[in-house]
């Protein structure tokens, strides 16, 4: 593989391009952000797995660009809530809600769960996939429990009430360098890695 190798993300988050190209630095990877190409079609997320709407994500990418893509699903699991908002986490309070209002709702329908049934973890599937090939899959989790406050400015989603009782802060309260250590995402990553270097 090259040493600069180009590979699309399949999102217009900036925020998860930043973390991705924190990740890709080990392999010498750029991640690009479908916002940088005109006329890409929106990839609808309507399959009920993260596995399936990652890997819709990066095939239709990759064909439709001609370049190796990375698809990412990812959201948050909640126990009390039957394992939602799940691959709803993004649209969670409705299809163009921001973080805050999602995570509000999700404060909103835990406001009589007792702190010790309030765990959750978040989930990230990662599909990557060279035009024409076979996409290869890789998971990651982080387990925490869902605060009754929000707290911290770093991060995106619900980082800002997922509390880390390892860590005795939110994952919003983490530096960068840190959440790349730990997330779900960032345990996905290490995996996808892993198998691409083979």
């Amino acid at each position: 593989m090259s040493s600069r190798k180009r590979v699309v993300l399949a999102t217009r988050n900036q925020g998860k391009v930043r973390e991705f190209n924190r990740l890709f630095a080990d392999l010498g990877w750029e991640g690009i952000s479908l916002a940088e190409f005109a006329g890409v079609p929106e990839v609808v997320e309507d399959k009920d797995t993260f596995e399936a709407n990652a890997v819709k994500k990066a095939v239709t990418i990759s064909t439709y660009l001609g370049l190796p893509a990375v698809g990412d699903d990812s959201g948050l699991d909640v126990d009390a809530l039957n394992g939602r908002p799940g691959v709803y986490s993004a649209r969670y309070a409705g299809e163009d809600a921001t973080d805050e209002e999602n995570w509000r709702k999700l404060l909103q329908e835990l406001r009589d769960v007792p702190d010790e049934a309030r765990t959750a973890r978040f989930r990230c599937t990662l599909a990557y996939v060279e035009p024409g090939g076979e996409p290869v899959l890789a998971t990651g989790a982080c387990a925490g429990v869902i605060a009754r406050e929000p707290a911290g400015t770093n991060g995106f989603g619900y980082d800002p009430v997922f509390y880390l009782p390892e860590r005795g802060k939110m994952m919003a309260q983490l530096s960068p360098d840190e959440k790349n250590r730990i997330s779900h995402r960032a345990q996905a990553m290490q995996q996808l890695l892993a198998v691409l270097r083979g």
